[in-house]
Order: C-alpha cells, then structure tokens, then sequence
C-alpha cells in the first residue's frame, strides 16, 4: 500500500504531524499529485550527489507538467492554477541548488515512515489494552446470554404447548356445539361430563396462557438485566472516554464491539415479537375476558423495543475542520461537522430515519444570560449505511454553522460569564417507527464553547478541559457559574495530554513538577479554574494556560522535532536548572522555556568551567520567540551561536547536551546543510542579482574580564576552522583565516575578502543579570567583492 495513502488513514493526532511537514518551499500538493511517483524515487541517493539531484529535479517538473496537462483536459482551472505556482516556486528555490529540494523531499518521507511507525505502535498498544478489556466484557456476555437463551428456549416450546393446547380446546368446543344440535346422539348426563371436561381445559388454557405471558416477562426482565448489566456500564464508559479522548486523552474504542452487543440485545427481542404475533394470531382465533395475553399486550411491545432508546449516539463531536486537534469550540460562521450512529443494525431498521438538530435545548433558567445562536445549514438529515464503514445507519453533518441572534439597541445585560465560559450544546432527535409503535430517540453532545474571533480559541479550549475533566453529564451548562476545583493528579495528566496529542512525547513527571510547583504555590493540591485560566501567574501579566498554549504553539511550529527527540528538558526551574549544571563539564547545556513569554519562547543556559576558589557561572541568551525562529532554525542558532569578546576569536560555548551528549549528535541531523562554494558572481550576467549572500548566526558580545577562562578562546578551534572553511572560497582560506585570527582591536578593512558586518541585529540580553550582553545576528557574506557591490 503506497505510503502516502497509508497515512491519510491515520487519525487526526498523527495527520497534525504529517502538516507539520509541508510548507511553502515544498507544499502538500506536490506530495499528493505525485505520491507514487516521489516514492519511487532514491532522494537519499539525490541529496549527495548534484547530478543525480538535478536529473531528479528535472524530471519532477516533466511529472507535473504531466499532471498540469490532466488538469487541462478535466478544465479544472483552479487545479492548473495551483500546479503551475507550484512549479514556478520549485524552480525558484531550486534550480540553483537541486540537492536542497532532494534533501528536503529526503527528510519529508523519512518523517512520513516514523509518523508511521508511531501511529502502528499506538494502535497495538490501544488493540492490546482493548482485547483485555473486551475479554472480559465478553465473559459477562455469555453468562448473562446464557440466562436469556435458558428462558427465551423455554418461552418457545411453552407456546407451542399453549398452540397445541388450544387447537384441542377448540375443536372440542366445535365437537360439543355439533352433538348439542344432535339431540338424540348424547344423553343428557354425557353431555355435561364433555362439558365439564371443556371446563377443565379452559382453566389449563387461561393458566398456560399467564404462565407464557410471565415466562415473556421474564424474559423481557432478563434482557433487560444484560442491557443494564452490560451495555449501558460499558456504554457509560465509553461515553467518559470519548471525553478524555476530545482534550487529548488515549483515542476512544469499542464503539463497534458495544454496537455487536446492542444488537445481541435487539435481536433477542425481536424473537421476543416473533412469539408476542404468534399470542397474537392465538388471541384472534380465541379470547376471553381477562385475557392475559390482551391485557398485557402493550406492556410487553413497548418492552421489546427497550434496548433503542440507549442505541442512538454522537460518534463525533461537534468540531470544526480547521482545528481538528481543539474539537467542541466551534467559531460562529465557520461550518463545523458531527456525526451521529445508531446501535442497532437490524434488517428491518434500514429504512428512513430523519434526524433533527436542536441548539440549546436545555438551556432552562440562564438562557436570557447566555447568548443565542441560529444554527445555518441543512438541520436535518436521513441516516443511512453510507455514512458508515461496517454497515451501520449513521448521519454526518458536514456543513453546519452558528449564527448569533443580535437583539435590537446595544447589548447592555452583560451575563455573569465570559463568552468562553458559556457553555452550549447541541440536541439531536430521530423516531424509530414499528408498527404499533413508536420511540422518540435522542442524543445530546459534549457541551461546546461558542467563539466569534480566533483569538478566543486557546480561552474555549480551557473550559472544553476543565468541564470534560470534571464533569460526566453533557446537560449540565451552568457549569461555570460555580466551578469545582481541580485535583492536581488529574489535571497533571490533562497537561500531560495536550503535548503528547499534537507531538510523539507528554510530560515527564520532573517536568509535571515544576509545573505543579508554579501552579500551585502556596496553595494545597486543589487548583482553582481562576488560577489555571484567568488570574495571572506569580509577576507575569498572563494566567497559567496562556503561558503553556504559546509553549505548544511554539513546539509545534518550530521545535517539533528537538521535543519528540526528547532534546528540549522545557519545563525547569533556574535553581534546578543550575543545579543540574553544576558538577558538569563546562560547555554542558540544556533547553528551557522562557517563564515571562506568552507567546512561548526558548532559551538555553550553559556552564563555565570554575577556577580555582570560585563557584561555576552560569549563562542564558535571551529567549528565543517565534520571530526569531522563523528566521533561523534553532538546530543552526545552536550550532552557529558565538560568544565574542574584544581581542578574542568569537567561540561557540555549547558543547554538550546536558548530561553528556556532543553537540553535533544531539542536532547535526537537524543542521542545514552546507551550500557548496558558488562560482565567482558575475554582476553582469542575468542570472545575478548582484546581491551578497548573507547568514544569519546569533553572537552575545562580552567583555573579556567577564568570562572565566579568555585564554581559551584565542587560538581557532577546528570548529571554528571548518565553520569558515564552509562559508569560503577555498582560494581564499588562507588570507581569511590569517585576517581573522588578528586581535579585533585593530578592525578589519573594508577591503578584506571577508568580513563581519557587526552589529546587524539585535537579538536581546543575557538572561544572567551578572553577564549583561548583547547578542546580535552576524551576517557572513559568502562571497564578497565590495568592488562591484550593488547600492540597496
């Protein structure tokens, strides 16, 4: 199976990591045009070697002519559109440098065969705790099927006696009404001897008739026990772990095997109606007054359809397309899906059954507090076994929205909550008709939060949190009007949740710690919602959740997989962080969140080796944020960041990965490549721009009495050595390095071959109030020819 179809299989949580793939310089639609054909092709062989790399080149851009072609024959004009940009892009980026587009096409499909191998580990390890729970869920069954099969064998063979039973009763009756019009043919005391003898059979007849209604009953009783017993725990059950699985929980299951039991239960009953018509047709030919079977019928038809009114659920809950991994806070115009399923899967149930959307159903006394919604779309629908994989009768609304209802004049009775307090949900109603018979069915969904901008999201997806970690009945929308605290064990694991949801690692427990520590404080192990949410943290002006939703946007975007490696330690204290560093060797580092960014930035903190009688320094660079990140990748800030004094040669002082891992095999997989060496620019040709390459290195200027040890930052490292190597022209090597390694004092000339342009941009401090620096970008021109340098 191709691997890219493989994957769009995968639940939601492994399809957030294959976007974080694609971006602009290589976008998803490629990927999807031309699956089979990329899969086929040896990148890893392209991304070394030029040649092979521009065949392949090349050759991808006949493919999507190809494809562009197709489009031009179906006159799919947005899809031509979308293709020729595409190709365009490609050849901006990489018809100068084909080996990068073989590197990063290289890298997407390796990333693609983990996420993978991820999402296959995941499900043998949900399969295997499934299997031990459907096993024993299964040992129930036949027990209390066992029961049912007892009873509903004796109901059976009781009918067929009453049958039999009452054939005789008749035909004697008839026999006796023919000989009284005999007058002669029987005496008079024979006669009442018969008659007396129909007596007799009448009250075995009525008695039969009772004990079969009973034995119905009973077996109405005992279905009933197994539904109880079986169904409606495990459906309880799985009800609270569709919860935990909306806020990021282990993805929900046996939903097909709780079907399987839903439908045990109705087929016994309808072999239950099966003999109710057989009384029936009993009742038709001969009835009394009280008849058991007349007087118990409705009773026992309202019976057999007990097991459907707990049959009808929302499979999905409400969520909007967009924010798959944030489902029930739902935008207002922004079209949202759900989908609904029925438990039972009987023959005679595939016919229409119209399904209704209600919003707000109950909302009872706080209604004129809370806002009001217009649901837009189409609000009803017929269920039907396409919508299903296993044949089940399902419904999927795809393309609902919310409109809010706007009162004439301004709204002046704000409620008593925010709007991402007010909880809302969503009603779905449907009848099951039998003849004789009808059962209103309903579900309700998770409560939802409302929001009319984006940046409400992050403040919804709160509440979604807290209500589902603390609350089991969807009915319950003044939930915040009074919120219940939180234990810390249970919202440590929700934290936990929210990382490993959206990436392949949770939270540790030193990591859970710290956290703990910073939101709890002073308190006990209880958390307020006003703590987690809305009052801010120790100094900072932002609350707890703000703090950890920037951390995950960060993380997602630009350090996804530094986190799934497990490089980031994130979460620590500065007194720990320290004491961790300490006893290591110098140059040992480790990466931490920045504490006072809402947005969510990082930053790392090395250690100097100590002198003698003097305590190890410790230093951390000023946080890096999203901005700084989009420029430059952190696996390159790291390899490429320099601390430089005045008459030393800047030196990289991270060498270690705390506790004991070299740099380069902690991120070297993760570096840009090296740009081979370009021709001499000839500012004349078209091809030239007649720009100078430029790269972006971070650098924190120091004087030299503030470092420990400056004496070791003079001669050049081989680090340093190859690191110029990679930027210049290898003619040119000596005269670079015999320039550089000159005291900085005496400055450079303006007519050097190589240069540092100092300072370019700011980068921020220091974090260590005792080392205040500046860190600043350094450009490094690739090749430099001030001669011929264009103005601008």
């Amino acid at each position: 199976m191709a691997q890219w179809y493989q994957l769009q299989q995968l639940d939601s949580k492994f399809l957030e990591q294959v976007h974080q793939l694609y971006d602009d310089s290589f976008p998803m639609e490629i990927r999807q045009y031309l699956a089979q054909w990329l899969e086929n092709q040896d990148w890893e062989h392209a991304a070394n070697n030029v040649s092979f790399a521009t065949v392949l080149f090349h050759d991808l851009l006949s493919q999507l002519d190809d494809q562009f072609s197709r489009f031009l024959i179906e006159n799919n004009f947005l899809l031509q559109h979308n293709i020729r940009k595409s190709k365009r892009n490609l050849q901006d980026n990489f018809q100068e440098d084909p080996i990068q587009m073989a590197m990063i096409i290289c890298s997407c499909l390796k990333e693609e065969r983990k996420i993978l191998s991820s999402a296959r580990l995941s499900n043998q390890m949900e399969v295997g705790s499934i299997q031990n729970t459907v096993i024993g869920m299964l040992d129930k069954q036949k027990e209390l099927d066992a029961e049912v099969k007892g009873v509903k064998n004796h109901v059976i063979q009781d009918i067929k006696t009453l049958e039999d039973m009452q054939d005789e009763y008749d035909f004697k009756c008839k026999t006796l009404q023919n000989r009284e019009h005999e007058s002669n043919s029987t005496s008079q005391e024979e006669y009442k001897k018969e008659q007396m003898h129909l007596n007799k059979m009448f009250l075995s007849l009525d008695l039969k008739r009772k004990e079969v209604v009973n034995k119905i009953v009973q077996l109405l009783n005992a279905t009933e026990h197994t539904q109880t017993a079986l169904i409606n725990e495990e459906l309880v059950e799985w009800k609270r772990r569709q919860q935990t699985a909306c806020i990021g929980g282990p993805p929900n299951a046996c939903l097909d095997q709780l079907q399987n039991w839903f439908t045990i239960v109705a087929e016994s009953l309808q072999q239950v109606r099966q003999q109710l018509k057989k009384l029936e047709e009993l009742e038709q030919k001969f009835t009394y007054d009280p008849d058991p079977i007349t007087k118990n019928k409705q009773v026992l038809l309202s019976g057999s359809w007990a097991s459907g009114t707990g049959s009808f659920v929302v499979e999905r809950q409400p969520c909007m397309p967009t924010h798959p991994q944030r489902p029930l806070v739902l935008k207002t115009g922004v079209q949202f899906t759900v989908k609904l399923r029925l438990l039972v899967k009987l023959q005679e149930l595939n016919y229409n059954l119209k399904v209704k959307v209600l919003f707000d159903k109950y909302v009872a006394f706080f209604s004129s507090l809370f806002r009001k919604f217009n649901i837009l779309g189409t609000s009803t629908k017929v269920m039907n076994m396409e919508e299903s994989t296993n044949g089940s009768l399902a419904a999927e609304f795809r393309h609902l929205q919310l409109k809010e209802q706007k009162n004439a004049g301004s709204r002046t009775n704000e409620g008593p909550l925010i709007v991402t307090e007010e909880l809302h949900s969503l009603s779905f109603e449907t009848q099951l008709c039998q003849p004789g018979l009808v059962i209103d069915l309903e579900t309700t969904s998770l409560p939802i939060v409302v929001i009319s901008n984006v940046s409400q999201l992050p403040s919804g997806w709160a509440s979604i949190l807290w209500f589902n970690m603390l609350s089991t009945d969807p009915k319950n929308l003044s939930f915040f009007l009074n919120p219940p605290y939180a234990k810390w064990s249970k919202l440590s694991e929700v934290l936990s949740w929210q990382f490993s949801s959206v990436t392949k690692r949770g939270l540790n427990a030193d990591q859970l710690s710290m956290l703990g520590e910073k939101l709890l404080g002073s308190h006990d192990c209880l958390i307020p919602w006003t703590r987690f949410c809305k009052e801010n943290i120790n100094d900072k002006n932002f609350p707890f959740w703000l703090w950890i939703e920037g951390i995950l946007e960060l993380i997602k975007k630009h350090l996804l997989c530094l986190w799934n490696d497990g490089c980031i330690m994130g979460f620590i204290s500065k007194e720990k962080e320290r004491t961790l560093l300490k006893d290591q060797s110098p140059g040992t580092f480790l990466l931490r969140f920045s504490e006072s960014s809402r947005e969510g930035a990082i930053t790392f903190t090395w250690v100097e080796g100590s002198q003698i009688g003097k305590s190890p320094q410790f230093h951390s660079v000023e946080p890096y944020t999203k901005k700084e990140l989009s420029a430059v990748t952190f696996p390159d800030i790291i390899r490429n960041y320099k601390v430089m004094a005045a008459e030393n040669i800047p030196e990289n002082p991270l060498r270690f990965l705390y506790p004991d891992i070299p740099k380069d095999n902690a991120f070297g997989k993760y570096y840009s490549r090296p740009k081979e060496a370009p021709e001499p620019m000839d500012l004349d040709s078209p091809k030239g721009n007649g720009y100078i390459k430029t790269e972006l290195i971070s650098v924190s200027e120091v004087h030299p009495s503030r470092l420990q040890s400056p004496e070791n930052l003079l001669p050049m490292s081989p680090e340093e050595f190859d690191e110029v190597s990679r930027m210049v022209d290898p003619a040119e090597i000596d005269t670079v390095v015999c320039i550089i390694i000159q005291p900085f004092a005496g400055g450079l000339s303006q007519n050097l071959p190589f240069s540092f342009c100092l300072p370019f941009k700011c980068m921020g401090k220091a974090g260590n109030p005792e080392l205040d620096w500046d860190c600043y970008q350094l450009l490094f021109p690739l090749v430099c020819d001030n001669g011929n340098r264009d103005e601008g």
